[in-house]
């Protein structure tokens, strides 16, 4: 038996995206790839992103009955098969009617289950349906307002066409000017705007004439910003649809300032920033990036609400350029090229500290110091993913709210040490091996919850002291058994201590005993190695619980099934066990639909990413009588 190691810090292993995605006939399709999932397949549409629903079950396909279906439902499938964009359900199968058996009736989800079969739905076979009622899935990659050229000789020019619920449509050149083109362009991503084409040189459209009487100013970054008629009001007909031609870089006149988007955030008005230089997305260096110089980018991209300033690449690194570096806006400016900058050849930064924005930000609301009963256990309130993909490695901001981080606060330092998942207001569960270094004077540590990114200060993030620390009496440290410790917080009251809101909130503690079901698609969440380095945004990876005779297979003795569990990919190119978490940390699984449980805590490994060696946790269910005798949590 080779030599045991026990993860005592940050775990090492990068994350990897589990569930993966694969075009199967021209349709997207979950290939399972992350164990007992369900595989799903949209066939009958148009493109890869929406169609008929159809799930895999006993070796073959079939559909999905519309009774009960919604957009919560299609977010769930959207998700699951890593598509971006808006979902949406629809009934009477809009996508034409299937063939074979109908798997699945009166599904039933909340929005924030990660897999189809998570939700409530009738057994398998069993419906009152014909396939008339087949549901289909929408997931929509388009955003309300985007444009498209259609028709032209180069992809500068073509008929204008905008998209608007779910279809795409012509603009009528009714009052339609230059200024009007000037903005459409700058849209597309054409810094230096455009002109109004020849009526009819790009042909006349088909479908919808979505929008009439456009009046721009010409400083609008969108077409949507300008005044318009109501959708679908017109008096026009396809002869007068609108054709521009947008200038390239031979045209630049750099009047209007470079074009921006924003990239990597978890909805469309937050991301990294980018700028567009000769044909070129590069970001912008965090020197000097302040509120006010995200006012100016927002008000750019068409966000007139408050602005906040992020930092030390929290959206990510970017690649490619650094275009802008100490960006100094007075906050008045209509561009942010109109903000006095250094250019591309001048700055001293590298993409560690790329510039993001927050656009319409709100203040995340809390409930106040809460008692254990103020707060539902187990809900993962931030649920709708605009731009994220499950399995990947950065997590969505908020997404696991019962999420803390364990700090050394002594010596004039203060150093990251252990992950730690908050099971009431006042008390969290940890490993008891998180201790062993500074031992466990409660004055030397801090707690975190609410964080998302180490290094940069975020409204919903709270500090607090640690009152006491109760390690489990039977801890060794040789063998790794009862390796679970509680951590009291410093509060306001007996229970009231954490401020409860949409970013923080406690996880369910797992059913009594052994016997209950074993659950699927559970998830490591942490601070963990990314493959380059340690990560400063909280990463997450899912993982298939394992047998315990599978486990004692490959540990032997030192694996102990009463007080220990494992869980990891031993098959296969993709690897994630506990290294992609931190020690302390959660392994989180559905123990009903909407609701999550902590079932095991990152213990040890052999190794890092091992082949056939994966991650050790301790079962918090062998536990629970203890825990609630320390702490009254039930």
């Amino acid at each position: 038996m080779p030599q045991l190691i026990c993860l005592a810090a940050l775990l090492c292993v990068p994350l990897q995206q589990v569930v993966t995605v694969r075009h199967a006939r021209g349709r997207r399709v979950n290939n399972g790839a992350a164990g007992p999932r369900t595989p799903l397949k949209l066939t009958g549409g148009q493109d890869d992103f929406r169609g008929r629903l159809e799930v895999f079950h006993n070796g073959e396909w079939g559909t999905v009955c519309d009774d009960q279906w919604d957009d919560q439902a299609a977010e769930v499938v959207c998700r699951q098969l890593g598509l971006l964009g808006k979902a949406k359900g629809w009934t009477w199968a809009r996508f034409g009617e299937g063939s074979g058996p109908i798997h699945l009736d009166d599904v039933q989800c909340s929005g924030n289950e990660l897999s189809l079969t998570d939700c409530t739905h009738s057994p398998w076979g069993e419906h009152n349906c014909e396939h008339r009622e087949d549901a289909g899935v929408s997931c929509d990659p388009y955003i309300e307002g985007s444009l498209r050229l259609v028709g032209g000789t180069e992809n500068d020019n073509g008929r204008l066409e905008v998209y608007h619920a779910g279809v795409w449509g012509t603009v009528c050149d009714d009052q339609w000017t230059e200024h009007n083109s000037v903005v459409a362009c700058r849209q597309l991503g054409f810094r230096s705007g455009g002109t109004v084409a020849l009526q009819g040189l790009f042909g006349e459209g088909t479908g919808l004439i979505l929008l009439d009487d456009v009046v721009c100013s010409g400083w609008e970054s969108g077409l949507l910003t300008c005044a318009h008629s109501e959708w679908g009001r017109h008096d026009c007909s396809h002869h007068e649809d609108v054709s521009v031609a947008c200038y390239g870089r031979e045209h630049d006149t750099n009047l209007l300032g470079p074009p921006l988007r924003l990239v990597d955030g978890d909805s469309e008005r937050e991301g990294r920033i980018e700028v567009r230089i000769d044909g070129e997305w590069g970001s912008v260096c965090d020197d000097g990036w302040s509120d006010r110089d995200a006012t100016v980018a927002c008000r750019q991209l068409g966000f007139l609400g408050r602005a906040r300033a992020r930092g030390l690449a929290y959206f990510g690194e970017g690649s490619g350029p650094i275009h802008f570096d100490n960006v100094k806006c007075k906050g008045n400016e209509q561009t942010l090229g109109a903000c006095g900058h250094l250019a591309s050849d001048q700055h001293n930064c590298r993409h560690s500290e790329d510039a993001g924005v927050i656009c319409n930000f709100r203040e995340p609301a809390t409930a106040g110091p809460s008692g254990p009963v103020s707060a539902v256990c187990g809900k993962r309130r931030v649920g709708k993913r605009i731009r994220r993909i499950v399995g990947g490695s950065k997590a969505l901001r908020g997404g696991w709210p019962w999420q803390a981080s364990l700090w050394f606060d002594g010596l004039g330092e203060r150093r990251f040490l252990c992950g730690a998942t908050l099971i009431s207001s006042c008390w969290l569960l940890t490993a008891a091996h998180c201790f062993k270094r500074y031992g466990p004077d409660p004055w030397k540590y801090m707690v975190r919850v609410g964080d998302h990114h180490l290094l940069v200060r975020e409204e919903q993030e709270q500090e607090l002291h640690v009152q006491r620390i109760i390690s489990h009496p039977g801890y060794t440290r040789r063998h790794h058994r009862h390796d679970v410790a509680l951590i009291r917080l410093v509060g306001y009251g007996e229970e009231s201590c954490v401020y409860f809101g949409t970013h923080v909130s406690p996880a369910c503690l797992p059913p009594r005993g052994r016997a209950s079901r074993r659950p699927h698609s559970c998830y490591i969440t942490g601070w963990g190695d990314t493959g380059r380095a340690y990560s400063r945004t909280l990463q997450e990876a899912t993982v298939p619980l394992l047998s315990a005779r599978l486990c004692r297979a490959r540990y032997g003795s030192h694996f102990r099934g009463s007080c220990m569990m494992c869980a990891g990919n031993i098959a296969g190119s993709v690897r994630a066990d506990s290294c992609q978490g931190d020690s302390g940390g959660p392994l989180a699984c559905p123990s009903k639909p909407g609701r999550w449980s902590v079932y095991g805590i990152t213990s040890w490994g052999y190794g890092c990413g091992v082949a056939d060696m994966p991650g050790v946790y301790t079962r918090v269910s062998r536990y629970r009588s203890w825990i609630r005798r320390q702490t009254g949590v039930r």
